[in-house]
């Protein structure tokens, strides 16, 4: 007897692998699977601008990725004794703009040369709803709490989104771009108008899969409101995937969508960043230096495959 209804997955025929270089963009969940194949050593960056909800703000950090070209004083504002950026997270902040800017930069050089090397492009869409500041008639990628009368709110089409999307899809074409919607709920505007949301990201997703064939879909989204239908795999706030959740679809991706050759490496990883974590009572006992010593030979043993691997 079966007690919940399996999501099918279709047969991906390109798979991950250490050998490859990835670029991780957009909402809550491209930061969760990205931040765990960091982990496991993958050479990935994740979320270079922060959270992106919206596919607009996701082609604007593909622009400058693929131009690299800079932040200046245009592109932040002060609020308060702080300066921030109108195309980050509010993680991105510092008290004056001149080093807010140095960050800005430092880190766009960093990731946009990883961005072009990369052979994947992992991009998670969350919302179609989009805030413009009217000051400047652009559309931010958060608003960092400043009154909502300095914003007209928006929503993408179907259309628009493609049409966002599409120019980099085709400018890259050796690329594989991998499209999730995030199982996150946006409750502002109440069940349906998210439901509304989640749809029309679907749909302009699937126009793009069927256009393109260097893009491929996993379903999270799918997986996270009929395999984990119960309010147990959600967060506190009932409207984040919990722990466990995160855990269940990353599983998912791996069996799924990451090459079963790196499986042993990744398991060997796993081990070893758990014993990193462990925290001796007797640093000095003979048993621990012992385990120290079996950390060392796996750390020597791993970083030996990783360089085999990505030759």
């Amino acid at each position: 007897m079966k007690f919940s209804t399996k999501v099918p997955f279709e047969d991906f025929k390109h798979k991950i692998s250490y050998r490859d270089s990835i670029t991780s963009l957009g909402s809550c969940f491209s930061d969760e699977i990205g931040l765990k194949l960091e982990s496991l050593r993958f050479s990935i960056c994740v979320n270079p601008f922060g959270v992106l909800y919206n596919p607009a703000s996701v082609a604007s950090a593909l622009d400058r990725l693929a131009t690299g070209r800079r932040f200046d004083g245009g592109d932040v504002i002060a609020d308060g004794d702080v300066w921030k950026s109108l195309y980050h997270s509010s993680q991105y902040a510092d008290y004056t703009e001149k080093g807010l800017l140095e960050n800005l930069n430092t880190s766009l050089q960093n990731c946009s040369e990883h961005f072009i090397s990369s052979q994947w492009v992992m991009i998670t869409l969350g919302t179609r709803w989009v805030y413009r500041l009217k000051s400047k008639n652009i559309i931010v990628s958060n608003c960092h709490k400043l009154p909502g009368k300095e914003f007209e709110r928006e929503q993408l089409s179907i259309g628009e989104i493609v049409g966002l999307l599409s120019p980099f899809i085709e400018a890259y074409p050796d690329k594989k771009w991998l499209f999730t919607v995030s199982p996150v709920r946006h409750w502002k505007d109440g069940a349906h108008e998210n439901q509304l949301s989640k749809a029309t990201l679907l749909l302009a997703i699937e126009e793009m899969r069927k256009n393109f064939g260097n893009v491929v879909y996993f379903p999270a989204y799918e997986v996270f409101m009929d395999e984990l239908r119960d309010y147990r795999f959600y967060a506190e706030d009932m409207l984040h995937p919990s722990a466990q959740a995160v855990n269940y679809i990353w599983e998912l991706f791996r069996e799924h969508l990451v090459d079963p050759k790196d499986g042993e490496l990744m398991d060997m990883m796993v081990k070893l960043n758990e014993m990193k974590k462990h925290r001796p009572f007797f640093p000095k006992s003979d048993s621990f230096r012992r385990f120290k010593s079996e950390m060392s030979h796996l750390e020597g043993v791993v970083t030996q495959l990783l360089n085999e691997k990505k030759l």
